[in-house]
């Protein structure tokens, strides 16, 4: 059986580490004990923290011990960013992100067995030190030189935003989790992205100076397009896990539409399929890539894992029901919402014209072409043919008493919204 580290070298999941040597005859020696931290600072997590959750899961199918720490401290600073110093948000606003972050985390680890997965909050060993303590036990250890050359550091002080002492500390209050946890839990490996490196390697070099033992960091690569543009972006802003800020239809479309330069990466990074399944689709794109195998066994893979099998399946039959390959009206309210959110659309309601609503959704160009289009058998209202030029909307016709989805054609689709 292949080491693990082999596995995620394969999987292109790292980018640097400590001593690599070293940290593999710690993982073939027994269970290590590991942890990821993540902050607070939005109420959701992103498909970028996706890579860290599913490097410590993997870590944790070889064996080892997860702890997926939420920052309910470092969450109340949020560490240094090139775009200027952080927003502060209440804490009562970051205690309730904290909740939510650590639900969607909770279905992608196990939490039973002999290497359970721990959630653990680093404000439980935060909150009760006073800034002497802090000051005297841990910031003595720190060496202002080593901190101000910290890559986002050295940039933030040359930039007109220049950064605050709250934001220069992060990295000292990061440092101290990765000592609690090494005293508390026996954690010696801390997972993350390598846009973290100088904070991961802050608890190496405390626990170095306080415990005189030495710890490993493994660091993933940031994961980027094939054209160089940024991962994980939409026109309307960030894919995040939250059902509610992007929903299952439109997180499945956003792995459907992976380039082909792009998705045997995705399948590696974002998926549990085996090598040869993987190396199988690759195949697929090379030799039929308009198929699109590969998006779309990327996009129901990586939806059932994140919102969960039934969910993966409805967005799967939206798909299909869309361009006329089931039933629009067994689609719940929400997934049909989110699947027509995209689609031209216009205003109507029972007993207007479709050809008058062909017309104004923009499926065809005017009135005329509308009529045309009925005439020659390539108009539809959900999925069914228009029987003749003068056909109305019916009540029947509005799904879930809002929608009517129009289709000229095979691709040429709009909604009708009765509540618009």
């Amino acid at each position: 059986m292949n080491h693990v580290l082999d596995d995620l070298e394969w999987r292109g999941l790292i980018a640097h580490a400590t001593d690599l040597d070293a940290l593999r005859s710690a993982l073939s020696a027994g269970p290590v004990s590991l942890y990821c931290g993540f902050d607070p600072t939005a109420p959701s997590l992103h498909i970028g923290n996706l890579v860290q959750i599913l490097t410590i899961r993997r870590l944790q199918d070889a064996g080892h011990i997860p702890f997926a720490l939420v920052g309910g401290a470092t969450g109340l600073i949020g560490d240094p960013r090139m775009a200027g110093e952080r927003t502060l948000n209440d804490p009562s606003v970051v205690a309730g992100w904290v909740e939510r972050i650590r639900k969607q985390i909770e279905p992608l680890l196990r939490f039973d067995g002999p290497n359970a997965a721990t959630m653990v909050n680093n404000l439980d060993w935060t909150a009760p030190l006073s800034a002497i303590d802090f000051l005297r036990d841990v910031g003595k250890h720190y060496r202002l030189g080593t901190m101000l050359a910290k890559d986002t550091v050295a940039r933030r002080l040359s930039s007109e935003a220049g950064i605050s002492f709250t934001e220069f500390a992060y990295q000292i209050l990061q440092g101290m989790d990765y000592l609690e946890l090494f005293r508390r839990h026996g954690v010696t490996l801390q997972t993350g992205g390598s846009d973290q490196w100088g904070n991961l390697l802050s608890g190496v070099e405390l626990i170095r100076k306080t415990d005189g033992i030495g710890v490993h960091v493994l660091a993933t690569p940031l994961i980027t397009k094939a054209d160089g543009t940024k991962f994980g972006k939409t026109e309307s802003g960030a894919v995040w896990l939250d059902a509610e800020m992007t929903s299952p239809y439109a997180f499945f479309q956003f792995w459907l539409n992976a380039d082909d330069g792009d998705v045997v990466r995705y399948l590696k990074v974002f998926t549990f399929l085996s090598r040869e399944q993987i190396d199988a689709l690759a195949d697929a794109v090379a030799t039929a890539p308009a198929a699109r195998e590969a998006q779309r066994t990327l996009a129901y893979e990586v939806t059932a894992l994140v919102h969960g099998p039934a969910t993966a399946d409805q967005v799967v039959a939206a798909s299909q029901a869309l361009f006329g390959r089931g039933s629009l009206g067994d689609l719940t309210l929400a997934t049909l919402t989110a699947a027509v959110a995209e689609l031209p659309s216009a205003p109507g309601k029972a007993g207007d014209s479709v050809a008058d609503l062909l017309a104004a959704t923009g499926v065809v160009a005017s009135k005329g072409a509308a009529r045309r289009a009925i005439a020659e058998g390539g108009a539809s209202v959900n999925n069914v043919r228009v029987p003749t030029e003068d056909a109305v909307l019916t009540a029947d016709d509005l799904l879930h008493g809002r929608f009517a989805v129009l289709r000229r054609g095979k691709r040429t689709l709009a909604v009708v919204d009765a509540q618009a």
